[in-house]
């Protein structure tokens, strides 16, 4: 399959489901009270597929790489915050584990994709 698009990534697709889990957790009577936490969560799991799609739009591959970096910090950051909502008592054992289990995919997933640009030696539409 040609990727032309960013929501041919894989990745990118995987991100928007983690988003999803995400939003749902957040619904939950208990942990939508917290303002701060919702906010925090719910912008870290968005900035993951955000950052994919705008690397992938900018055409070079030294420009996707530093925004696939850019995700696999709120990757980290939204695995974070799913264990303080963890200990806070808002989501339970098994929705933990949904979060660290996608987000353990993706952070391989957009490791490898980095280490697959940085060796490609086509450097992306700006530079051809």
């Amino acid at each position: 399959m040609k990727i032309e698009r960013f929501e041919d990534l894989e990745i990118w697709q995987e991100a928007r489901e983690l988003c999803k889990v995400i939003r749902s957790l957040t619904r939950k009577p208990r942990f939508s009270k917290d303002f701060k936490l919702v906010g925090q969560i719910n912008g870290s799991s968005g900035s993951i597929m955000d950052n994919i799609a705008e690397g992938f739009d900018r055409d070079g591959n030294k420009e996707f790489i530093q925004f696939l970096s850019i995700a696999r910090g709120s990757n980290a950051e939204t695995r974070s915050q799913a264990y303080r909502a963890f200990d806070a008592l808002y989501i339970d054992q098994i929705e933990l584990d949904e979060v660290l289990n996608r987000t353990e995919r993706l952070r391989t997933k957009i490791k490898s994709l980095m280490i697959y640009l940085k060796n490609s030696e086509r450097k992306g539409n700006k530079y051809s």
